[in-house]
């Protein structure tokens, strides 16, 4: 268990170095998240022999990919970085991976973002292409739920969003102070869970878009249940009484807004039915 609770001290987050860039484990593993959620989503799509074309599939694949990425990035500066006036009036400095000439990285990613820029490029795509939004994004919450597992055990190895201060045997030193290893709380909650419990529930699905919905009903609830033991973004702190934080209340307006689109759904259902 000491070995455990020191872990951080036995690892290092860079996997290796190509010339002057490091390359962290926290880039591949978000690496292995996305090419896991599309393995999956096409495993689902052999398996249930869902009536989509794989050219189609793989087309939708890069502009779920693109939102996905643009959104991460978006989202961050947006909900939780402290300069977001900075990158507004200078947006070309988004994705700059260099500070005063040395390369850096990006760091700064938001999953709800990531999950709005996935919810417009679907939408777009669907528009374009005139397939279903519903019955594409049944499809991709899927494989998004088996990804997000491996986006959260990055987070783990990168030492980030750490949990909050705590004394219980599992605990992770961090600095000197034992804290909650909330990313694997979240890997677990967050991802096996809701992976699971879409997967067993998907064959008895009444309309496209209710897996959709299911999904953002889990995680939003899961989500403001792991916010409990995650540390708050140190440059926002807790928003309100102690205990409120931003992603408890994004997740929270999700939440809101996913039982608002369940309603206009099954509305709609039973008005073309």
């Amino acid at each position: 268990m000491q070995y455990w609770q020191d872990i951080y001290a036995h690892f290092d987050p860079v996997a290796f170095h190509i010339g002057s860039i490091a390359v962290h484990w926290y880039g591949i593993m978000y690496a292995a998240a996305l090419l896991s959620a599309i393995f999956v989503a096409k495993w689902i799509i052999k398996k249930d022999n869902l009536p989509i074309k794989s050219d189609l599939f793989d087309s939708y694949i890069w502009w779920a990919e693109i939102g996905v990425i643009l959104g991460a990035r978006l989202g961050y500066i947006l909900f939780y970085d402290p300069h977001t006036s900075y990158y507004l009036t200078h947006p070309w400095q988004i994705f700059n991976p260099y500070i005063d000439g040395m390369y850096a990285g990006i760091s700064g990613m938001s999953y709800h973002g990531a999950f709005i820029g996935f919810i417009i490029a679907s939408y777009l795509f669907s528009k374009r292409k005139k397939v279903s939004f519903w019955f594409l994004a049944d499809i991709a919450v899927l494989g998004v739920s088996a990804g997000y597992v491996l986006g959260r055990i990055g987070n783990f190895f990168n030492q980030e969003l750490v949990g909050r201060v705590t004394d219980v045997t599992w605990a992770i030193d961090v600095n000197g102070v034992l804290r909650h290893p909330s990313q694997l709380y979240e890997a677990l909650l967050e991802g096996v869970f809701v992976f699971i419990v879409l997967f067993l529930y998907r064959k008895k699905k009444r309309f496209d878009g209710e897996i959709a919905i299911l999904y953002g009903i889990l995680y939003s609830i899961t989500r403001i249940i792991a916010e409990f033991f995650r540390e708050p973004d140190i440059q926002l702190g807790f928003l309100y009484g102690g205990w409120l934080t931003m992603g408890m209340l994004i997740s929270f307006a999700s939440l809101v807004l996913t039982l608002v689109a369940l309603i206009y759904v099954r509305r709609r259902v039973k008005i073309n039915s």
